[in-house]
């Protein structure tokens, strides 16, 4: 789905805003819901959402091992290959994601959501 600046959306699931955060009750003073349907316009596109730090050490790790692996020594290798291992799973959920483009669309009843990701929403 390719979203861009001025056409139309409807969300695809209901939306809950303003959910307390655990142990910060407090926090909170309404709690906004919208339900699935509400049409909306784009009104811009944010691009993709930024890799994760855990994503980002991932790919420099594993390109430092494929290029240098070779050359080190045993221990440091190892040592290379265990710090791939442990964040080998953060990297297989950020490569299950895909691309997350985020937008902000300005609802037909006036609201305005921002920095919302393009999973929620529907092409008309």
């Amino acid at each position: 789905m390719t979203l861009e600046e001025g056409r139309r959306v409807r969300l695809a699931k209901d939306l809950g805003i303003g959910e307390a955060a655990a142990g910060e009750p407090a926090a909170v003073v309404g709690f906004l819901s919208l339900g699935a349907g509400i049409e909306g316009t784009i009104e811009r596109v944010d691009g993709e959402l930024p890799q994760s730090e855990d994503a980002r050490e991932y790919q420099r790790l594993k390109a430092l091992f494929e290029d240098y692996g070779h050359t080190m020594p045993v221990a440091s290798r190892q040592r290379l290959e265990a710090q791939i291992a442990v964040l080998e799973p953060q990297w297989a959920a950020y490569r299950e994601q895909g691309s997350q483009v985020t937008v902000r669309v300005r609802l037909d009843n006036g609201l305005i959501l921002d920095r919302a990701h393009h999973h929620i929403l529907a092409l008309l």
